[in-house]
């Protein structure tokens, strides 16, 4: 099982304060698939350090409609579910648990406590902030420049890929969600894509059929 030292490379080169604090103060936690966790305002919960499962990190518009920004896997760290440590963080994001998950976490104060502490630490979680708005950009390039057709085409490939599976279990409510995008539309490009032989439809499911021809409608 993974501990908390695995999640922080440069753990060998912290004080034995720092590393004492987040070993006593870490609490093993688990969420079940289809639960949330909502860390903004006073519901910050702390740094959840995934050690299994998949967690999926989204923003919603004034009429509900959500966007997956991101994916957190194995051994990823959760920021924003401690962004009320995070000064620079002025907006909110919904957390949701797309597959059983087990984790540490580590209490706000203490995680505060660290980076005020350590340049390492404040380090590292600045060099991890970077990288999700890499991947945040990366999306607004996809949503301002790609046809839909490829992005949904481009997210049933990545899908497959975290799955192992030809065989997805979404609705087309969900691929929607993670899109941003209504789900008519979403109904209208698989229909599109089953018409011609890419992907077959069933209640509750999307199997692609053919790679080839999706990875073209993709680039």
């Amino acid at each position: 099982m993974l501990a908390v030292s695995d999640f922080f490379p440069m753990w060998d080169e912290l004080p034995d304060g720092i590393r004492a604090k987040l070993l006593r103060a870490s609490r093993d936690r688990s969420a079940e698939k289809g639960a949330r966790i909502e860390p903004s305002g006073e519901n910050c919960v702390g740094l959840i350090l995934i050690r299994s499962g998949q967690l999926r990190v989204h923003t919603s518009s004034a009429d509900g409609r959500e966007i997956t920004l991101y994916r957190l896997l194995d051994r990823d760290i959760c920021l924003f579910s401690a962004s009320c440590m995070l000064h620079s963080i002025n907006f909110e994001l919904g957390i949701g648990v797309e597959k059983d998950t087990e984790y540490y976490l580590i209490p706000p104060n203490v995680f505060a406590e660290a980076m005020r502490e350590s340049a390492a630490v404040s380090n590292y979680i600045n060099s991890i902030m970077a990288s999700r708005f890499s991947e945040v950009m990366w999306l607004i390039d996809k949503v301002l420049w790609k046809r839909m057709d490829q992005r949904v085409a481009a997210f049933l490939i990545d899908e497959a890929a975290l799955d192992g599976s030809a065989c997805l279990h979404l609705t087309h409510d969900e691929i929607a969600n993670h899109l941003g995008t209504a789900r008519e539309v979403v109904s209208r490009m698989l229909k599109y894509f089953e018409s011609e032989g890419i992907v077959k439809l069933a209640r509750g499911s999307v199997e692609i059929i053919d790679f080839e021809k999706l990875n073209a409608f993709a680039e």
